[in-house]
């Protein structure tokens, strides 16, 4: 399929082949060359605010796609096939920009205007048009590209796509490893400290059974993490907490441990492992790189996929700080307070750098739900939480998409306050994720 524009720009180019490609499963060449478009025999897309010809797809630009820098737009909600829709047009065959609507969204042009910070300093979800327009919770984007492609097909029968496979990723941070084991005598004697103050008897009592060597810790359900993901035949990713110190937000266990040491080269055998890169990190850029070396020293392989601690990171700072350390895959983009689509879209696509006006070598992968915005933000119970997770699998799969959710080893603990949350993720993979297989 040829695809016409005048003006080609980086940005027309990126989102073009996100869309058509990436999304849709089209094969398409581009070209400004007019004459080429008259001469050419097949299926044609013209983004241009004349039609060119009757046989042509037609698609009327907004503007977006040919400017340089970021600059507030002027958004205009209407609603198309069951959709909301902006940067409407007079196109032919779409009555909006789909390519500059589309390339708002996945760019996170919006987190690069002027805006208000939540308390962590992130970019905060009620900034955000998705959120202030009740789309936040379905992909939109690949919703507007399945749309696409059908009137597409309609128009030109004889176009052929590749359709696009459903994939659950499970991830995992692991933010402290262990509850009791391995935090040292001093930290061990300020919870017993607390559980005293608080006349906790049991919890100071399985503290203490768990150091004696008398149960298992509640936070170390990695064994039965793995039979899961035989079972189901799943591959994860796990991301870990790697501060060398701890304080505030970092409360992992040190990475100078053996036992930590031991558990991460265990995770390496079987699973891809990445950064989870440090609150305190975000403070100092050379401690990312202590971070990734330590990590990369204790794998023995290199580090390409990271998460940032707490989702605490702004663009385009966060992705640069990334890129310079070599770091391929991301898997940040959600918000750290209530789950969604940040970026509008399920299928992993490539940073596009804004102020640079490039397409980046850094894939990111969108997560859909996080086990802690559901519980702390959210205050869902586990039954609500299950639902929560069926309709976002229902919504990806339908979209053809790629489901990518956030758990923590705490969840699936017998600690009293994540009572049931285990059970969850067992019948989620049970009833739903079990019949994709």
């Amino acid at each position: 399929m040829l695809v016409y524009y005048k003006h080609p720009t980086a940005r027309f180019e990126y989102i073009t082949r996100y869309l058509l490609e990436t999304l849709c499963g089209f094969s398409i060449s581009i070209t400004d060359n007019k004459n080429t478009v008259l001469n050419f025999e097949g299926p044609v897309i013209c983004y241009d605010e004349e039609q060119l010809h009757p046989d042509v797809f037609h698609i009327s630009p907004f503007g977006l796609l040919n400017e340089v820098g970021i600059k507030k737009q002027d958004i205009k909600l209407e609603g198309w096939r069951g959709n909301k829709i902006f940067f409407i047009t007079n196109g032919t065959d779409i009555p909006f920009d789909i390519f500059s609507a589309s390339f708002y969204l996945v760019s996170r042009y919006e987190e690069y205007l002027t805006h208000e910070k939540d308390i962590y300093g992130r970019y905060s979800h009620k900034n955000s048009l998705a959120f202030n327009n009740d789309f936040l919770r379905i992909p939109l984007v690949n919703y507007w590209a399945i749309e696409m492609r059908r009137l597409l097909l309609r128009k030109f029968p004889v176009l052929i796509y590749q359709k696009r496979s459903f994939c659950f990723v499970p991830t995992y941070d692991i933010d402290m490893a262990w509850t009791y084991l391995h935090k040292g005598v001093l930290r061990n004697l300020a919870g017993f400290a607390r559980s005293f103050k608080q006349a906790n008897w049991k919890q100071a009592a399985k503290r203490y059974s768990v150091l004696r060597g008398k149960r298992k810790d509640p936070y170390d359900v990695y064994e039965w993490l793995d039979a899961l993901h035989l079972r189901y035949s799943l591959k994860p990713n796990y991301f870990f907490l790697l501060a060398k110190e701890s304080k505030g937000y970092d409360s992992n266990i040190s990475p100078d441990k053996k036992c930590m040491k031991d558990l991460i080269s265990y995770h390496s055998m079987g699973y891809p492992v990445g950064i989870h890169p440090s609150w305190q990190s975000g403070d100092h850029h050379e401690l990312l790189k202590a971070e990734i070396v330590n990590l990369e020293k204790i794998t023995g392989n290199i580090v390409i996929n990271s998460r940032f601690h707490y989702i605490r990171f702004n663009l385009p700072d966060g992705y640069h700080r990334l890129i310079s350390e070599g770091i391929k895959h991301d898997f940040s983009m959600g918000y750290g307070d209530i789950n969604g689509f940040r970026a509008s879209v399920s299928t992993p696509f490539q940073w596009y750098d804004l102020e640079k006006e490039i397409s980046t070598e850094l894939t990111v992968h969108p997560f859909c739900w996080m086990d802690a915005n559901s519980y702390y933000e959210q205050q869902y119970t586990p039954a609500q939480a299950y639902l929560e997770l069926k309709s976002y699998h229902e919504i990806i799969k339908s979209t053809e998409g790629e489901m990518n959710i956030i758990s923590h080893n705490s969840f699936f603990s017998d600690e009293p306050e994540f009572e049931g949350w285990k059970k969850v993720y067992e019948i989620f993979l049970d009833e739903v994720v079990y019949w994709d297989l």
